[in-house]
């Protein structure tokens, strides 16, 4: 039985689901109280997506040179709280995670439409989406370091333009 369920991803523009999601140590958290704290990016993964592996020290990268700026950054796990533990660790990953879990049908995966990761969605408090992507952009992650005020690229390294979430 499968818990995906075919919807259209949700784009800048649309209004994002609000969710109620657990920690890997337990503690509930719904959109609505992280947007009452500023913006937030919602990036959705799976621990064992290579992309997703490929990507999130990126991430982590913009996370950390953003430091106290008003964009909060959560993880959203499509496993449960040990592979993404795991994950979080073996790449260095420091922003929280949330679980969207198959046991609880991905609730939010399928509420924002996504069919595959890594999908990261920029959300506005209020709820408006402001940015989106869907897979791995060199060029999209690079205006979303411009709105953190950082590049996630150094200039010594090489990095493709584009990969297939």
């Amino acid at each position: 039985m499968s818990f995906w369920k075919r919807k259209k991803l949700l784009k800048a523009g649309d209004v994002a689901p609000d969710f109620r999601l657990a920690t890997p140590a337990g503690e509930s958290k719904t959109l609505e109280a992280i947007l009452a704290s500023g913006p937030a990016l919602l990036a959705f993964f799976r621990a064992d997506c290579p992309v997703c592996q490929f990507t999130f020290p990126f991430l982590d990268r913009l996370y950390k040179a953003a430091g106290n700026s008003a964009i909060q950054f959560f993880g959203i796990s499509q496993d449960d709280a040990r592979p993404t533990l795991a994950f979080l660790r073996d790449y260095g990953i420091s922003f929280p995670a949330l679980l969207d879990e198959e046991t609880a049908g991905f609730a939010a995966s399928n509420a924002f439409g996504i069919s595959h990761v890594p999908t990261m969605f920029l959300v506005e408090p209020g709820g408006a989406i402001s940015w989106c992507l869907d897979g791995f952009s060199k060029q999209d992650l690079e205006q979303l370091g411009a709105k953190v005020g950082t590049s996630p690229f150094r200039a010594d390294e090489y990095v493709p333009e584009w990969k297939a979430g």
